[in-house]
């Protein structure tokens, strides 16, 4: 009997581990929310679980992990295909969709942008202390509360709509926040399904530290955060490079942070937790420094495109960055609702010198404090392989590759493969192991300086030839690398930086992306001490970091013009950015120097000063965006769960996605002619008429006809109506540029113009 009772038993658990490996985590997204009951809300969402659970309430509770309340209905929960797809049919289910992980899209800069000062940020003609009741939410990694870029000294009480917390978890609780850091909440659902599921375990497998709390043990969070809003540090400083004051860009801001991204990324149904608690908290912006992988799905199948819809529907203004792919097409973050932002340098390098033995001096980029006492012996690593690799293989200096006795004290020349994963850093600790003494690393990517663990320098192609030439026609060839220093004003900048992801949009060509671009390249800011070599501050690049720039102009925004939209905020960054460099020439793109063109930077590099001054702005409301959602064929069914109220498609005031009132345009399939509407609002207080007159420079083979060519504004929020005709004069090889320019005399607004030119007979233009 024992032995039947045994094996009896063994069948249910063989079967309950069945059912756990099969089932997983989906979230289901069931639209806005029309209800103020949470647990009603609640008990709705067990009931649906119930219903593909054979009735179970038992099995329908273990099964959910959230249910999302506050900014809009849905829930996050384990099931299998089978299951997710009966729930999908349901006749309140907009989408049902796997919990995907997300990814990180991974000081001076300020001082470049144009904001120069220390702790009130105030800007001539405007007064910013308004920032106070400025409250950004921060969805990343979490913060390091006791950093200095956190302090509360002199700050007033929270602001008193505030309906945020302080959630306690490991080495973390409530008096870590204070007036400064007014929130912090973690969220594990989505994220400990996803590891128990995949690798049978939840903890990092390496034993990475990894608080259970908002305590930042990834150093990202903590950097954007300090990015944006960081109070003034008098010296801060990368172990002794950048040395100087450095803030953020509001640095009077409150923050609140959303702890969702863990070691193994950032996971859907997280991050919509994260959303339905900001929005019901009360903060006033929400960044993101994290986005899927291209291409991109369906909005209403991707958590962040859902959130920031919902958020923004409550004047909640949304920020993130538009990805790390760098390629054509790339672009991520897509939605018109979120102000998409790309990656430049700015006027300060981190260079190495490199001295070789014939008396050449090279520079390469480095962030490495190590320098070599004495030249030594260089070699290219591809005659340094060892075992069963191949010197092609070795030239990349992959881990084993390199013979001890043939690198033991030598400089190794190795390669970086383009757009290649493999860590930088890893390659130095390899040269290292190996025994040698110095690292040259030829790389497309020369921009992105990196905390090598021995002397070392990235070069580019060109000058990596002429270091392979050198080595291969000299007996004895030798270099010496030096320790990195700062170096600021030695280059043309801002450049778009080479991993920065470009467009077009892969989901709605006729919208801009990315909207604006910022400082993302080797940004200085604070640090997650619990890793590495427990520093404080931290240089890291990404457009991660460009992210942060731009929500820290949005706070500014905010606390001088709190009234506008979150449109109308964009439609003020995206208007008065530049599209040339501090010399005055046209902004290039790394590494191949090209000219850029909107699909790099958007409407260009942002100018926070321009921003607060823009005198019009191109305002979109929720109507707007609904009507937006008709023209790309969603029906009223859709549309009424996804808004929750009587939203209809009759009266379409965006008949073609070219229509809504983007601060862009774009035509991605022009036959003929093509005209399209826009409106112009005037956010300023003019004491007497004001009159905007149109200039335009056409794309190449396109003409372009603005009526009326004059806007007459009498009243401060008066709107006026124009007309941009375009017409093809000739063929042209993909997209071509130009731009609209308002101006009053005193203050400018330009408008990108995109254009593709298509034969008559072929795509669906007009």
């Amino acid at each position: 009997m024992a032995s039947c009772h045994n094996i009896f038993l063994g069948l249910i658990i063989l079967a309950q581990i069945t059912i756990f490996t099969y089932a997983k985590v989906y979230v289901v997204y069931m639209g806005g929310n029309d209800s103020d009951d949470p647990d009603e809300i609640l008990m709705k969402n067990h009931q649906i679980l119930a219903s593909v659970h054979s009735g179970s309430v038992e099995e329908a509770q273990a099964s959910h992990l959230y249910s999302y309340k506050h900014g809009f209905r849905g829930f996050a929960a384990r099931l299998t295909d089978d299951q997710a797809l009966q729930i999908s049919k349901m006749p309140d289910v907009v989408s049902v969709f796997e919990n995907q992980r997300r990814s990180l899209h991974t000081t001076h800069s300020w001082d470049f942008i144009g904001l120069i000062g220390e702790e009130t940020m105030e800007i001539s003609g405007f007064s910013t202390k308004d920032q106070v009741n400025v409250i950004i939410g921060f969805i990343d990694t979490g913060i390091w509360p006791e950093s200095a870029s956190f302090s509360d000294t002199d700050m007033p009480p929270v602001p008193a709509g505030w309906r945020g917390k302080c959630q306690s978890g490991e080495a973390f609780n409530m008096t870590h926040c204070n007036r400064k850091l007014i929130g912090a909440r973690y969220y594990l659902s989505g994220y400990e399904a996803e590891k128990r599921d995949t690798l049978g375990y939840i903890d990092d497998p390496k034993n990475k530290l990894s608080y259970r709390s908002a305590r930042d043990s990834n150093g990202h969070g903590t950097h954007t955060a300090s990015t944006a809003a960081g109070r003034f540090v008098m010296d801060m400083n990368y172990k002794g490079l950048a040395q100087g004051g450095a803030r953020g860009g509001a640095p009077m801001a409150r923050v609140a942070v959303y702890k969702t991204c863990w070691d193994s990324g950032c996971y859907d149904a997280d991050i919509l937790a994260a959303f339905d608690d900001a929005v019901r908290d009360g903060v006033h912006i929400v960044s993101l420094s994290l986005g899927p992988d291209a291409p991109q799905g369906d909005y209403f199948s991707d958590a962040i495109s859902i959130g920031s819809f919902h958020a923004v529907s409550r004047g909640i203004t949304v920020v993130s960055s538009v990805g790390n792919q760098g390629t054509a097409g790339s672009a991520t973050n897509l939605a018109p609702w979120i102000i998409t932002v790309a990656a430049t340098s700015i006027d300060r390098e981190f260079t190495s010198n490199v001295h070789m033995g014939n008396g050449v001096n090279l520079k390469g980029e480095s962030l490495s404090v190590l320098q070599m006492k004495a030249p030594a012996r260089i070699i290219s690593a591809s005659i340094a392989n060892g075992g069963y690799f191949t010197p092609y293989q070795s030239s990349y200096c992959l881990e084993s590759s390199l013979n001890y006795t043939k690198t033991r004290g030598k400089v190794l020349l190795c390669r970086h493969a383009e757009r290649s994963s493999e860590s930088k850093v890893t390659k130095s600790q390899i040269v290292k192991a190996a025994g040698g003494v110095g690292m040259i690393l030829v790389d497309e990517d020369v921009d992105v300086a990196i905390p090598f663990m021995i002397p070392a320098a990235i070069v580019g192609r060109k000058v990596g030839k002429r270091i392979l030439s050198y080595i291969n026609n000299t007996r004895k060839p030798t270099s010496q690398i030096y320790a990195s220093e700062a170096v600021i004003g030695s280059q043309h900048a801002p450049r778009v930086a080479s991993f920065s992801s470009k467009g077009p949009n892969g989901l709605n060509p006729e919208i801009l992306k990315p909207d604006v671009a910022a400082p993302g390249l080797n940004i200085l800011a604070a640090w997650s001490p619990a890793i590495g070599q427990k520093m404080k501050y931290n240089i890291m690049s990404g457009t991660s970091m460009a992210c942060p720039h731009v929500t820290g102009i949005v706070a500014l925004i905010k606390a001088v013009h709190p009234s506008w939209s979150p449109a109308a905020v964009k439609s003020a960054i995206m208007t008065t950015a530049s599209i040339f460099d501090k010399s005055g020439k046209p902004m290039r793109v790394d590494p191949e120097g090209r000219r850029g063109n909107p699909f790099d930077y958007g409407s260009g590099f942002v100018n926070p000063r321009a921003a607060l001054d823009t005198g019009l702005v191109y305002d979109i409301t929720p109507t707007n965006y609904k009507a937006f959602l008709c023209s790309m064929g969603y029906d009223e069914k859709l549309l009424h769960l996804i808004t929750r109220d009587n939203s209809t498609c009759e009266t379409k005031t965006v008949s073609t996605p070219s229509a809504l009132n983007y601060p862009s345009i774009i035509v991605p399939d022009l036959k003929s002619n093509f005209s399209v509407t826009r409106t112009l609002t005037l956010v300023g207080k003019p004491q007497k008429r004001t009159v905007y007159r149109a200039v335009v420079s056409p794309p190449r083979g396109v003409k372009v006809e603005i009526v009326p060519q004059r806007l007459v504004f009498d009243t401060n929020g008066q709107e006026m109506n124009f007309t941009a005709t375009f017409k093809a004069s000739a063929p042209s090889q993909g997209y071509v540029f130009g731009y609209l320019q308002w101006s009053n005399g005193e203050s400018r607004l330009t408008t990108p113009l995109v254009v593709r030119t298509v034969p008559s007979d072929v795509g669906s233009g007009t």
